[in-house]
């Protein structure tokens, strides 16, 4: 038999067992255990369904053909600031003022959000505020925000998730992200490439770029505070306090009591692992639920995949007569389109509003992957499943929103969350809640009236045909697919 020279022998030793060590870390950052704060799905509270308050922002054109926006999530997210007695936790994926390629933003969002804040810790300079929020603001450590380091200035506690913590969505890649660069760090002031996100001269560092490709983020939006009379009150939305957002149209729904302090103490776990080692002083809100009465509505908190598995069992349990209605910016998750057809079989009436995924920050985009999936999902339920697309113009129809009518009662999913595979996989940190409410309630009625509104362009132009994105491309289908199960993208 020959032997290898031994400089050959060597180099394959070595390919070998480098190629291990991709391989072993690959699989366990897959699988790896979640993380404190993630993957959660708290008990239903019962409530009075006149508690829960359901807001929306919406770009639209007027009867006149005018671009109208209509705003309401953030001022509800800064009264409950300027309310705020003892606490502040928020958790917002993008809070800046970076505009990308558009030009102006109608709403400074950023500013407000810390304007808001520092003027509550400058009333009260007992309160604890914490702000945790995703390293994109700060393209993973590769520039300084100067919102950021004006909110330290005043007492404010930014955190900056560890997103190392979290499984690995992009497999093959972020494999070799851990075993070769994450060791490097990152150096703010010391960049020579361009900035991803554009619209700026300034430049960042190569270590930005690759830790930009890992594809993962908490992607998080809510707000907990507490009031005077001892009250917590939160905010789960799919709006972010960014700039170049302000016109996206979005949903919030804002809830009191012990499920409010139940979000704050699983908002602090992720704080926790992502290095604040502080305290806050709501644990006497946490109580058992007294006697409520009319009970109209049963509320629960769900993060990450947790989402998904409460979305399969509700789309499931509904059957012929029952509706589901889907607004949402990205739709590509594979079990979520199956549920999707199979709801359809059973003669379910399901009705979807997507953003055509052609508009961001400036750019233009493909239409994947809701192009791709709105065709599979209208020819392969023989077109009984109905697509109408949100008319952007420049903005997103950044909503996340799940309604499924069964009898005499409507349950709503909404929050951070797309249904995509990153969203929905235990791969980012998401948030959404879901309401389980009587049909009859004017809560069920004003989230009825919100997506009929929407759907029948009643009183303004805000959705298209299905014809209008149409796309029967088998390449940007296949693409979409690959990316879908690769995490090779950044839906």
């Amino acid at each position: 038999m020959t032997r290898l020279p031994p400089l050959r022998l060597r180099k394959r030793r070595v390919l070998l067992v480098v190629l291990l060590a991709w391989v072993t870390t690959a699989i366990w950052q897959v699988n790896k255990p979640m993380p404190p704060g993630t993957d959660l799905l708290t008990a239903s509270v019962a409530v009075p369904a006149s508690d829960l308050q359901f807001f929306n922002d919406l770009t639209y054109l007027d009867s006149q053909g005018q671009r109208r926006s209509e705003q309401e999530i953030f001022d509800a997210v800064f009264k409950l600031i300027d309310e705020a007695h003892s606490f502040v936790i928020a958790d917002f994926f993008l809070c800046n003022d970076a505009m990308g390629a558009t030009s102006a933003a109608p709403r400074a969002l950023s500013s407000e959000l810390a304007n808001h804040l520092l003027a509550r810790k400058a009333a009260n300079s007992a309160m604890r505020i914490v702000l945790i929020t995703d390293p994109v603001n700060e393209i993973y450590g590769g520039t300084r925000s100067p919102t950021f380091e004006r909110l330290r200035r005043g007492g404010i506690e930014v955190v900056t998730t560890n997103l190392d913590e979290l499984r690995d969505s992009n497999l093959s890649y972020s494999a070799w992200w851990r075993l070769f660069v994450q060791w490097w760090g990152n150096e703010p002031d010391s960049g020579f490439v361009p900035n991803p996100f554009g619209g700026t001269p300034e430049r960042i560092t190569l270590r930005s770029w690759l830790a930009l490709l890992n594809f993962k983020a908490n992607h998080r939006k809510l707000i907990v505070t507490d009031r005077a009379d001892g009250s917590v009150h939160s905010l789960v939305t799919s709006a972010n306090p960014h700039d170049a957002s302000s016109k996206h149209s979005n949903v919030a729904i804002q809830l009191s009591g012990p499920l409010a302090a139940q979000i704050a103490t699983n908002e602090l776990a992720v704080a926790g692992f992502s290095g604040w080692k502080g305290h806050m002083p709501f644990e006497q809100h946490i109580t058992t639920q007294g006697v409520v009465s009319n009970p109209s509505a049963q509320v629960t908190f769900m993060t990450e995949a947790a989402i998904r598995e409460q979305l399969l069992d509700q789309i499931d349990a509904a059957n012929k007569g029952d509706s589901v209605q889907l607004a949402m910016f990205y739709l590509a998750d594979r079990e979520i389109i199956a549920a999707l057809l199979r709801a359809a079989a059973r003669g379910v009436r399901v009705q979807l509003i997507l953003d055509p995924n052609k508009d961001a920050f400036g750019r233009q985009k493909d239409g994947v992957p809701n192009r791709p999936v709105a065709h599979e999902l209208v020819r392969d339920s023989n077109g009984r499943i109905e697509v109408r697309w949100y008319q952007t113009s420049g903005e997103q129809f950044h909503t996340k929103l799940t309604l499924i009518s069964r009898g005499q009662r409507l349950f709503a999913s909404l929050g951070s969350a797309n249904l995509t595979r990153r969203n929905v996989g235990n791969y980012n940190l998401e948030a959404n809640v879901a309401l389980d409410v009587a049909s009859d309630t004017a809560l069920a009625q004003e989230m009825n009236a919100y997506f009929a509104r929407l759907w029948r362009n009643e009183g303004g132009a805000y959705t298209l045909p299905f014809a209008r994105f149409d796309d029967t491309s088998r390449v940007r289908y296949w693409r979409y697919r690959f990316m879908e199960a690769t995490g090779l993208s950044t839906f």
